[in-house]
C-alpha cells in the first residue's frame, strides 16, 4: 500500500481501505500507536492518474454471457467509485488494491486511438461490433482531460465500425454530435446504467457517478438525439433496489429508452468483502438478508461465476426477478433486444503511403 488510507478524509470514495489484492502476499494494517495528536483536518485523497503505452486495445472474448466479442477500455481503475464494481479484482494485475486504489490510482492509454487506427487496418480483422466500458467506464470525470473515447469514437465513425457503449457518464452529452451521425448510419447504440431512483441510496454506492435523475436526462437528451438507448437496470442488490425494477424501467422508458435489460449484483473476488464492509456500515439492518439471498442464488457461495447463470443467479428468487422484469417490458413496450447495427459499411483505416490514389 502506496499510500495510508487512515491519514486522508475519505469523504467521496466508495469503500474505505485498500483490501490487499488476492496476488499479494504481504497485508499492511493500521495499528494504533497511542500519539492520538490533533492534527488538524484530514487532507483529501486525490485522483493520481498515470500514463500506460498501449501495443494493443481490442480486448476479444468468446464468453456465452456476453452479446459481443471484443472490447476496449480506454482506462483502467474508475473514479466513480461504485462500492459493487465488480472490474474491482482488476487492479489487483496491476499490484494494487481493488479497494481505494481502484478508484484513486487510474490508468489512461492516451494513444489507444491510434493503437485501434492500426489494428482496424490489419489485413485479418473481421468487422463485429465493438464494446466500450464493459469493465470501467469510458465516461469517468478524467475522459474530460484525456478525450481518449472521443478520440475512438472519431475512428471508429471515420470507418464506419459499429460500436456499443454502456456508461453512468454524463460526458457522453460531449459527444451526441458523433454519436448522432453514427446512428444514422445504424452504427451505435447506448446503455445507460440507473441503479436506483434513490438519490440518497445512489450517493452512497456510488459517490462520484451522476445522481439518477441526471442519469435520465442523459437518456432523454441522447434519444432526441436519434441515439437508440437502453436503460439497464443494473446491477440489481437483492432487499435493497430489487423492489425499484419496474419504476427504473418506466421512468428509463419514459425518458426516451427502447430496449432494457438487467443484471444481478456480482460480488467476484475482494468485491464481496468491500460490499459486506459497505453494507455493515451503511444498512446493518439489511446486511445479513442481502447476503443471504446472494447466496442462496449461487450455491451457498456469495458468487459462482459459472457461464450462464453469473449474470442472474438461480433459483427461486432469481427466478422472480426475472419473471418481473419480463412482465415489466413487455407492458411498458419495452424490447429486450437493441436494434442490430450495421457491419457491410466498414472499410478499414487508410494508411499513409506515397503513392497516389488512383480515384
Amino acid at each position: 500500500m502506496d499510500r495510508e488510507e487512515h491519514r486522508y478524509n475519505l469523504a467521496g470514495r466508495g469503500v474505505s481501505g485498500n483490501v490487499a489484492g488476492r496476488f499479494e502476499r504481504l497485508t499492511v494494517d493500521a495499528v494504533d500507536d497511542g500519539w492520538d495528536l490533533d492534527e488538524g483536518p484530514l487532507p483529501m485523497m486525490r485522483t493520481h492518474v498515470s500514463e500506460e503505452a498501449a501495443r494493443s486495445v481490442i480486448t476479444y472474448n468468446c464468453s456465452p454471457d456476453l452479446p459481443f466479442d471484443r472490447s476496449i477500455n480506454p482506462y483502467r481503475g474508475c473514479e466513480h467509485g461504485c462500492v459493487y464494481c465488480f472490474a474491482r479484482p482488476s487492479h489487483a494485475y496491476l499490484g494494487m488494491s481493488p479497494g481505494l486504489d481502484f478508484e484513486t490510482r487510474l490508468i489512461a492509454r492516451p494513444q489507444a486511438a491510434d493503437v485501434l487506427r492500426r489494428e482496424l487496418a490489419a489485413k485479418r480483422y473481421q468487422v463485429a461490433p465493438i464494446a466500450i466500458g464493459t469493465n470501467t467506464d469510458p465516461y469517468q470525470p478524467i475522459e474530460k482531460k484525456y478525450k481518449i473515447t472521443r478520440h475512438l469514437l472519431e475512428v471508429l465513425s471515420e470507418v464506419n465500425h459499429p460500436v456499443a457503449i454502456v456508461t453512468k457518464g454524463s460526458l457522453i452529452e460531449r459527444d451526441i454530435d458523433i454519436l448522432s451521425d453514427m446512428a444514422t448510419r445504424g452504427l451505435v447504440r447506448v446503455g445507460i446504467s440507473v441503479t436506483t431512483l434513490d438519490a440518497r441510496l445512489g450517493r452512497l454506492m456510488e459517490p462520484r457517478a451522476p445522481a439518477p435523475g441526471r442519469r435520465l436526462q442523459m437518456i432523454e437528451r441522447l434519444a432526441k438525439a436519434g441515439i437508440p438507448v437502453r436503460v439497464m437496470a443494473s446491477p440489481m442488490v437483492p432487499a435493497l433496489t430489487d423492489p425499484e425494477l419496474e419504476g427504473i424501467l418506466e421512468v428509463g422508458r419514459d425518458a426516451g429508452a427502447r430496449s432494457a435489460s438487467w443484471i444481478m449484483l456480482r460480488l467476484p473476488h475482494e468485491v464481496s468483502e468491500l460490499m459486506q464492509d459497505w453494507l455493515a456500515k451503511h444498512y446493518p439492518d439489511r446486511a445479513n438478508r442481502i447476503m443471504a439471498r446472494l447466496r442462496e442464488m449461487h450455491g451457498g457461495k456469495a458468487y459462482d461465476a459459472n457461464w450462464h447463470t453469473r449474470m442472474r443467479g438461480t433459483g427461486p428468487y432469481a427466478d422472480i426477478i426475472a419473471q418481473r422484469f419480463d412482465l415489466a417490458v413487455k407492458r411498458l413496450g419495452l424490447s429486450t433486444l437493441s436494434p442490430p447495427m450495421r457491419c457491410d459499411l466498414f472499410r478499414p483505416p487508410r494508411q499513409a503511403s506515397a503513392q497516389l490514389d488512383l480515384f
